[in-house]
């Protein structure tokens, strides 16, 4: 068994490889409204993940002890299941940054950061995007974003509801969003196994070499499961071996995941059987097929294979529903059937997997299904959602909702499903270049003419469409390692690296302590040595968790920046804080070696959308600091640090300046008065560092920031204060003295996820 060494991993999700293989299903699809939040919900999470050698140690049990009892279910063995994936837009929120900055065009990353929304995939008409029950919020404004995908499945109803209750109480307390839940569960009596159009599901599935023991006799195939091949892990988990050894340019973070497809596909279950009748009269009237055969008989050529799940390949006359090793038989091919005359060119079963059937053209010698067909392998997971269609039953009406919740896995969704699904499935000339096109897939694709052929003879069908897409999105399911990385909002254990945007911070105006968080621009030094700015909030309580809300922008976004290459400093205006819906700010940068000023105004909520033209202004150009009577012999202003019991005090308010003299950095305090000339006045004159007991081993201050709802508590106020690679926290009291301390000792600044890249 050290062969099947995947079968103990602990860090791959266990509905990838092991399938979780439960009658009932639900899935959650969730919307994050504070990644903070989000990031302490996913450490909850992590350790109630289920893993591969979890579920596989399980299905194992549950397997014997079903043979044990003549193919009985055992009551005894029962287990719920929970699996997490995030799409591109959930692994964003949670790290606060861009987590595949670059990918290459046409590949399967770029179709990830796209989402399924976006790609051309049939989804047309009643399929398009707008009329989605989830998925279609990615940026279009149509509907609620998705960021992750939560999976819950059981052997019991009972169990299953008791387990979802407690994941939307646990969304709840983390202010996450359920903007859909979708239910899904094994059909009843003898549909059991089936999907609504009555046919086995699920019998096509490949083996995985690492986690399926091989056959003794032929162990290119799985043992037990006769025709069933055996494909390298790295088609389905990434990381591992491929086909051909072929590597996947994948971030180093996703090793050990694997990108989920989930598709709610609504089907037209009286529309498919009526038509199947009304082409089966046009079959009988071109005299191309034998005059016994019935509505099933073309139904299963539309498939592939017959309800048992008997392939049409091998039986092609009747079904064997009592042939109990029929819905396991993948032992076959269509190798002697290249015309399509047995099993036609258009059933499902072919267009998903040509196996060793599939041409160039008319002719040629077939492909070898490996390489060229096992590096197109899915796994399928998903279950039947809705009521079985039955008119005599109450809810079973041909108006009820139901269909198939589709969901795959794979390393690569453009190599992979989307080419199944527009290469294959959708397209009318696959297999290709024949003199007549062979149609769009019988079962689930577009509305089209399939080509039936017979010896010297092609009889044209005319279908509509009986799968229609509801909802779709595309995910990944981390390894259980990132997501544990995740719940700090990272995406690798290497030590970040540090934009350092902490030249200054300024308060964004209307969004400070709004629904208990409070938002700021933090300007500094980007990773190409040019200036950014990035937003950034911090929360209310003991933690103040951080959120990088907006990536690096340069600062040439907004007019209000034209010609600064480096902020400075900012002060806001004490008495010109929304006024009229704007807020002013002194800025302060270098312009060739000298420190200049100039003031801007911000429009109240500017980050909820407004033009930059509007957003921002320049309110007066660049002055030299010699405008400014407290600042007479000053070079360069590093930093403002507000007297916290002082502002806005009889008309004036007080600060600590911190500036740079003769190479070393000294404070001195000044007031500004209220009114329109901000009349200022140097109240004490330069001092050394060393006065403040709280900056006790600092050389130089790069900011102060101070703690949102920290201010004047009991006569106390917390500041962040900024220097080189660490932070740490200080207290002044209120009162003539202004006594100081540390609070909190140093930190690294990378405890900051929010300035972190």
């Amino acid at each position: 068994m050290d062969d099947l060494k995947l079968r103990e991993s602990d860090d791959i999700q266990g509905d990838v490889l092991a399938g979780f293989k439960k009658d009932q299903m639900t899935l959650l699809f969730l919307k994050f409204e504070e990644p903070a939040r989000a990031r302490t919900w996913v450490k909850a999470l992590e350790p109630q993940i289920s893993t591969t050698r979890q579920v596989a140690t399980f299905n194992a049990a549950f397997s014997m002890a079903r043979k044990a009892s003549a193919g009985g279910d055992p009551q005894t063995l029962k287990a719920t299941w929970i699996n997490v994936s995030f799409t591109y837009e959930g692994l964003r929120e949670l790290t606060g940054k861009d987590p595949l900055p670059s990918v290459r065009p046409l590949s399967g990353l770029e179709a990830f950061k796209q989402g399924s929304d976006k790609r051309a995939l049939g989804d047309t008409g009643d399929s398009a995007p707008g009329m989605w029950l989830f998925g279609n919020g990615n940026g279009n404004g149509k509907g609620q974003t998705v960021h992750a995908v939560l999976t819950v499945a059981s052997d019991t109803v009972e169990d299953l509801q008791a387990a979802v209750r407690q994941q939307r109480e646990a969304c709840a307390a983390a202010k996450i969003v359920i903007v859909f839940q979708q239910d899904a569960a094994t059909l009843p009596g003898n549909r059991r196994g089936k999907e609504h159009f009555g046919f086995k599901d699920g019998v096509s599935e490949p083996g995985v070499i690492g986690f399926d023991e091989p056959d003794p006799a032929r162990p290119e195939y799985v043992k037990g499961h006769h025709g069933t091949r055996l494909i390298p892990p790295g088609e389905f988990v990434v990381g591992h071996d491929r086909v051909d050894s072929e590597p996947r340019e994948m971030p180093d973070w996703a090793e050990n995941g694997s990108f989920q497809v989930v598709r709610r596909l609504g089907q037209d279950v009286p529309g498919f059987w009526s038509q199947v009748a009304g082409q089966l009269k046009v079959l009988k009237q071109a005299k191309v097929v034998p005059p016994e055969a019935t509505v099933e008989w073309l139904a299963a050529r539309l498939v592939g294979r017959w309800r048992s799940g008997t392939p049409v390949a091998t039986c092609p006359h009747a079904d064997k529903p009592s042939n109990a090793l029929a819905g396991e038989d993948n032992d076959f091919g269509y190798r002697n059937d290249p015309e399509g005359f047995l099993t036609p060119l258009f059933s499902h079963l072919r267009k998903t997997n040509p196996r060793d059937g599939l041409q160039e053209r008319p002719g040629d010698a077939p492909f070898d299904e490996n390489p060229v067909m096992d590096r197109r392998r899915i796994i399928r997971r998903g279950a039947p959602y809705g009521a079985p269609f039955d008119p005599a039953a109450e809810g079973g009406g041909p108006d009820e909702k139901r269909g198939l919740l589709f969901v795959c896995y794979q390393s690569d969704l453009v190599q992979q499903f989307e080419f199944i699904q527009k290469a294959w499935i959708d397209s009318p000339d696959f297999p290709p270049n024949r003199t007549e096109k062979p149609g769009p897939d019988g079962m689930v694709g577009a509305a089209g003419t399939l080509s039936y052929e017979t010896p010297g003879k092609t009889t044209q069908l005319s279908l509509s469409q009986f799968v229609v897409t509801e909802g779709s999105v595309y995910c990944f399911v981390p390894s259980l390692r990132l997501l544990r990385l995740l719940g700090d909002g990272r995406l690798t254990d290497k030590p970040p690296t540090v934009v350092r945007p902490t030249d200054a911070f300024l308060p964004v105006p209307g969004m400070q302590r709004v629904g208990g968080r409070s938002w700021y621009w933090a300007y500094g030094t980007g990773s190409d040595g040019t200036s950014v700015c990035r937003t950034l909030s911090v929360a209310e309580g003991d933690e103040h968790s951080d959120a990088r809300e907006r990536p690096d922008r340069p600062l040439s976004t907004w007019p209000c920046y034209a010609g600064v290459t480096k902020v400075d400093a900012i002060l806001p205006v004490p008495d010109e804080q929304q006024v009229n819906g704007r807020s002013r700010f002194w800025l302060f940068h270098s312009v060739e070696g000298r420190q200049v000023y100039r003031l801007i105004s911000i429009a109240d909520g500017a980050e909820s959308g407004l033009p930059p033209e509007q957003a921002g202004r320049i309110d007066r150009p660049d002055r030299s600091l010699s405008a400014w009577t407290s600042l007479g012999g000053v070079q360069q202003v590093d930093a403002f640090l507000p007297v916290p019991d002082m502002q806005r005090m009889n008309g004036k308010s007080y600060y600590w300046v911190f500036h740079t003299l003769m190479g070393g950095q000294v404070y001195r305090l000044i007031s500004i008065a209220d009114g329109s000339a901000h009349q200022d006045v140097i109240e004490r004159g330069d001092r050394g560092l060393d006065l403040w007991r709280s900056l006790h081993g600092i050389t130089r201050v790069d900011e102060f920031l101070a703690v949102p709802d920290m201010q004047r508590i009991n006569g106390l106020s917390l500041f962040w204060v900024f220097h080189q690679d660490k932070y740490r926290i200080i207290v002044i009291r209120d009162g003539h003295r202004h006594e100081d301390r540390i609070s909190v000792d140093d930190r690294p600044l990378t405890v900051w996820t929010s300035l972190t890249s």
